[in-house]
């Protein structure tokens, strides 16, 4: 590209050539990143284009078969993604001193609480905030921080601890873990497991990026075993509940998805633990100093009271 003639005034960019180039250095595809956007491909690299003339730099390298960012492009990345988080945050907070519940609320919830919070979640807002335009999006946990973080997210649904400084955490309640088991198991349906039976158990775990995994992991360290070995694992708690169905093993479920995901199969049981049980915690997060804190604060109350009837310990 070539450099601005010196003198002449150099053209600012706009937004949507930023957005575009954000995208195709987060997905390094154009069609995907034109799709993430909701822009066409052709418009898409057209932005891109336009931007590397507006900067003088090359900030994207295009081969026939994949798309890299020049040594521009990796730093100018960081500072695109960096005017949009602020550009949301403008947004968000001229959205915030309108009144209250009202606009969008982009709450990301992780895929272990999504099918089971829900339809609780969903009810609240309906009959509470009619007013409020809720997208729900269902990513992983780290996934779900960075969208937070950079303002792609306004409000997450997840487990907790997180430990991620500038992060808020609205806990919301407790609740248990319980071994399933195929039929026939000898700790089917019992009560009072202690939990060291997991020392010797085979226990099936999610996917690697799951949080529920690592806890899983946790719970037996806690049990005195430091290795589990993993030889099979599964991408959803539906996939996870057939394979302990079939006799591979078996597995540690919420109580909030025992009912969704043992009902189907009448190949499972349930176990309990002694108290005091292994658990997690389910929170609301949000980024600290949020325009919007107090409206995910009143949000966070209204949901403690709607998740009673459910079998976990609201905080």
């Amino acid at each position: 590209m070539r450099p601005p003639v010196n003198g002449a005034v150099r053209r600012r960019p706009s937004l949507s050539q930023l957005r575009a180039f954000a995208a195709v250095a987060e997905h390094l595809h154009f069609r995907d990143a034109a799709t993430a956007i909701g822009m066409s491909q052709p418009a898409l690299s057209g932005a891109v284009s336009a931007l590397e003339e507006t900067l003088g730099v090359t900030l994207v390298e295009r081969t026939t078969r994949k798309v890299l960012l020049s040594p521009a492009g990796e730093r100018l990345a960081v500072r695109a993604r960096a005017v949009l988080a602020e550009v949301a945050a403008l947004m968000e907070e001229a959205e915030a001193v309108r009144a209250p519940f009202t606009g969008a609320l982009r709450l990301g919830v992780i895929p272990t609480v999504a099918p089971y919070l829900l339809p609780t979640v969903l009810n609240l807002v309906h009959e509470r905030y009619p007013d409020l335009d809720l997208q729900v999006h269902e990513e992983q946990t780290a996934n779900l921080l960075d969208g937070l973080t950079t303002g792609r997210l306004d409000l997450l649904l997840l487990a907790v601890p997180l430990g991620v400084p500038g992060v808020t955490e609205l806990p919301l309640f407790d609740e248990d873990f319980v071994l399933v088991t195929p039929l026939g198991h000898e700790l089917g349906g019992r009560q009072g497991i202690p939990r060291e039976v997991l020392r010797a158990l085979n226990l099936l775990l999610l996917d690697e990026g799951h949080c529920l995994r690592d806890q899983a992991l946790d719970i037996c360290r806690e049990a005195g075993r430091d290795d589990v070995p993993v030889t099979t694992t599964a991408a959803g708690l539906s996939t996870l509940v057939q394979l302990v169905a079939g006799g591979l093993g078996v597995t540690l479920l919420p109580r909030t998805a025992v009912t969704v995901e043992t009902s189907r199969n009448p190949q499972l049981l349930t176990g309990r633990f002694a108290h005091p049980a292994p658990s997690r915690r389910v929170a609301l997060a949000m980024r600290a100093g949020a325009a919007r804190g107090a409206e995910y604060e009143e949000l966070a109350a209204a949901l403690r009271e709607a998740l009673r009837p459910l079998p976990v310990r609201v905080l």
